[in-house]
């Protein structure tokens, strides 16, 4: 059974129990210290996207443009709170049918105090949920940072949660969905998250075009500083993005904790020796932007691989994530403003691979030692991995391109004026300066 998601099999019995479905249906108590630990790993998660995102993508964007960037993270968290809260939750873990969940919780409807899903409160849990719906579109962000109205990005941020993040997590994580069922590991979000997020920035920067000046004008980043102290917060944040989706304090939350940390240094220190050995001197932006791959690519697998199984995932990902970029920007001259899709698109996609392989019981050291001993057939469970990565980059792809399609219609354009763009988001869109005292 450990083949299965933790996370949603533990909240399949929940819902059971509160809604009373027949012989399925069993008692449970509130375990106080897994409440605990996902009552701090919530607010871990919330942590990640403010301030942790906000001022990781705040310095890598050019000085003009920063107050922007903070703006559209926080307003995406707000809106997404309320769009979770009035239907969003429900279609996402309601009981429904393969592909969609149902409206038995629409504005968290039967959510009352002793409620449970499993052994937390299924109020807990809704909230939990929440955060990671909050942190998704957010990560796209960064794809069209410095060009796009910020009206554009509300009404495409609301129509992507209701027709991409939430089937894809309903699919994936709620007991009745048929990626679930299919036995597809994705621990704390390869797909749901990275994969939906990267593809959704690829699009939208290829859809909206490039920033005035790309390539040729060189836009570095205006305060690393404000960047590395955002990674920081990532790289504490993840603890309860990864440790957090066993939903339990116990030896799996422990692991996942684990190997988290091992795979953000490991693939910190990949990018970096790559950088140095290629460009002669190590950067700052190479070994923080390595350390989210290793984060971003070890997420899926967490809760099934051992350490020596995210020693490789990590350095696999910093050094497939850092061609990728140079691909991306050098090569195809897509102006993914800030790397999203080489780094959490294609870390969402390797790390969902390599958790069919790492998470075999027949690797020894390098192995789930344990956590994944429903895996009896490595060929298997690598085709389902690879099923789960074709359909959900696709999906994402397509609805992507037509949700901006159809908000361009609605905004008369999804960027803003050259002018405006010249002058900078935060003055032409906000009539604030970031940095004026």
């Amino acid at each position: 059974m450990k083949k299965l998601n933790f996370k949603l099999f533990a909240l399949l019995g929940g819902l059971l129990t509160v809604y009373g479905q027949g012989a399925l249906a069993q008692e449970a108590t509130i375990n106080g210290a897994n409440t605990a630990w996902i009552l701090t790993s919530t607010a871990l998660v919330l942590f990640m996207t403010l301030p942790g995102l906000a001022l990781f993508y705040g310095g890598l964007v050019r000085v003009k443009n920063i107050l922007s960037v903070l703006m559209q993270c926080f307003a995406i968290a707000c809106l997404v709170s309320i769009l979770w809260l009035i239907a969003g939750y429900s279609l996402a873990f309601g009981t429904g049918n393969a592909w969609i969940g149902d409206l038995s919780m629409v504005f968290m409807a039967n959510i009352t105090e002793d409620a449970l899903a499993g052994d937390i409160p299924l109020s807990l849990h809704a909230m939990y949920q929440m955060t990671f719906a909050i942190i998704t579109p957010a990560l796209i962000v960064g794809a069209f940072a410095e060009r796009m109205k910020f009206s554009s990005m509300l009404i495409f941020s609301a129509l992507w949660l209701f027709a991409v993040y939430i089937p894809v997590c309903h699919w994936v994580w709620a007991g009745s969905g048929w990626l679930f069922a299919k036995g597809l590991l994705d621990f704390a979000g390869g797909t749901v998250v990275h994969i939906t997020a990267g593809v959704a920035a690829l699009v939208a920067a290829i859809v909206i075009g490039k920033r005035n000046g790309f390539p040729t004008t060189a836009m570095p980043p205006h305060n690393m500083t404000m960047t590395v102290t955002g990674a920081g917060m990532l790289w504490v944040g993840w603890f309860g993005f990864n440790a957090g989706s066993a939903l339990a304090a116990n030896g799996n939350a422990a692991m996942a904790m684990l190997v988290t940390h091992i795979s953000a240094a490991a693939g910190a220190l990949a990018w970096m020796t790559i950088e140095w050995m290629r460009f002669r001197k190590p950067s700052v932006l190479g070994i923080v932007t390595g350390m989210v791959a290793g984060l971003g690519t070890i997420t899926p697998a967490s809760g099934y691989v051992g350490p020596g199984g995210a020693l490789v995932i990590g350095l696999a990902a910093g050094v497939v994530c850092f061609f990728m970029t140079q691909l991306i920007k050098r090569v195809w001259k897509i102006d993914d403003s800030l790397d999203v899709f080489p780094v959490h698109g294609v870390g969402g996609v390797l790390g969902t691979i390599l958790a069919g392989i790492f998470a075999s019981t027949e690797l020894g050291v390098f192995s789930g030692q344990g956590f994944a001993s429903g895996i009896t057939s490595m060929g298997e469970q690598l085709g389902v991995q690879l099923l789960g990565v074709v359909v959900t980059f696709i999906y994402t792809a397509v609805v992507t391109y037509i949700l901006l399609k159809v908000t361009g219609v609605f905004t008369s354009g999804l960027r803003v004026t050259q002018e405006e763009e010249s002058v900078g988001l935060d003055l032409s869109l906000h009539e604030e300066d970031g940095y004026k005292l």
